[in-house]
């Protein structure tokens, strides 16, 4: 990054110190058409309907993204809701909330990944599609929503589900995205919870699963929103990012977030981003 951009980086960290939000996440950085599926009886406790035409779903803050193609599935189960895209067979975006009590210890859970038992064969992958990737291409499979974020809760075995994962180069998985991760469950924790929103970008071309049977789309860079109350900041992290990149560095208004996935976040709210 440049001296410039460096400069406008913390001039817009320093803007927001005041909020509780960046504080917590940047206190590091300063100084340096739908069709709806639901998971069980669960959903009892996460979906309310106001009226006929409006549903309303506790993962998200206010409401859910809008802009994801009609022919997407929405999947809500208890600790996170998604849209799944049947034709790059990942989500165009997961919404959860981070809290003092979903936060747990990952280290000890398996990685026992199962395609989405709510989604056809034809809209999601299978764990046989991410074979050879990781030798071939680099790439982990990434959660979308953390395991880490929900190890203190029984659910945590369906982060592992692959409507939930993307293929996420090493050094970012390992690396920024990582640390942005911690950073979130930091912030929940000091502030008792804090909404994300987070989801993939397609804009350049990247190489298939090599042994994937299915037709599909790997994403070309990631974004992040976290929301506290009405202040927001959100984030972008392109595929090829260094595993040493700050985090700091990726900090990106929401309206350009908004632009670049062509999605609209919180339409119902006014937040200071």
């Amino acid at each position: 990054m440049s001296a410039l951009g460096r400069k406008q980086t913390l001039s817009f960290i320093e803007k927001l110190r005041p909020f509780a939000l960046t504080s917590e996440i940047w206190h590091h950085c300063s100084s340096m058409g739908i069709k709806m599926k639901f998971t069980t009886i669960f959903m009892l406790f996460f979906v309310s309907c106001a009226n006929a035409a409006e549903v309303r779903i506790s993962h998200c803050k206010g409401a859910c993204p809008t802009g994801a193609p009609d022919t997407n599935d929405l999947i809500v189960t208890p600790i996170y809701a998604l849209s799944n895209n049947p034709e790059t067979k990942f989500a165009d975006w997961v919404a959860y909330q981070v809290t003092r009590a979903t936060i747990g210890t990952s280290a000890d859970h398996n990685r026992s990944w199962r395609a989405d038992p709510q989604l056809d064969d034809d809209e999601t992958l299978e764990p046989d599609d991410y074979q050879g990737a990781s030798n071939a291409l680099g790439t982990d499979r990434g959660h979308q929503a953390p395991l880490a974020a929900f190890s203190g809760t029984v659910f945590w075995r369906i982060t592992n589900y692959l409507s939930n994962i993307t293929p996420q180069k090493k050094a970012l998985n390992q690396g920024p995205w990582m640390r942005l991760e911690a950073r979130v469950r930091d912030a929940a924790y000091r502030l008792n919870g804090v909404y994300v929103v987070t989801g993939p970008l397609y804009e350049a071309a990247t190489e298939f699963l090599p042994l994937a049977d299915e037709t599909h789309k790997v994403p070309s860079g990631y974004w992040k929103i976290i929301v506290k109350n009405n202040d927001a900041v959100g984030f972008i992290m392109e595929q090829n990012a260094e595993r040493n990149m700050e985090e700091c560095e990726t900090v990106t208004p929401l309206l350009d977030i908004e632009r670049r996935s062509g999605l609209t976040f919180f339409p119902n709210l006014n937040l200071n981003d």
